[in-house]
């Protein structure tokens, strides 16, 4: 029997559709907030003056959060809705690949 799961993301905030899923580090804790293509502006816009003012952190960073992270069920069923979305190729159940994540932060962040 075959499966087709369906991933609708809802705008944290208010309720509507959202069209991205918005990670983002705030005092070394980690946070994803699903929101529409309004309030994700909304948020960056907000941000930009810190963002601007702010330093970058080295590569270091980000080559840890590379290896070997895992992704939740929900992010992982989010990845592959996107992903198949794309016409990428991605397995229905386990792992989701290192490329395919890469692309989906890529393209959502």
């Amino acid at each position: 029997m075959a499966q087709r799961t369906r991933v609708d993301l809802i705008d944290d905030l208010d309720g509507t559709e959202a069209s991205e899923t918005v990670t983002f580090i705030l005092d070394g804790v980690g946070y994803e907030i699903d929101l529409s293509e309004k309030n994700a502006q909304k948020l960056r816009e907000a941000a930009g003056p810190f963002v601007a003012a702010a330093r970058k952190v080295s590569g270091g960073a980000k080559r840890q959060g590379r290896r070997g992270r895992a992704v939740g069920a929900g992010q992982a069923t989010a990845i592959r809705a996107w992903a198949q979305s794309q016409g990428l190729n991605v397995s229905s159940r386990g792992r989701v690949s290192a490329e395919v994540r890469e692309a989906y932060e890529k393209a959502h962040h």
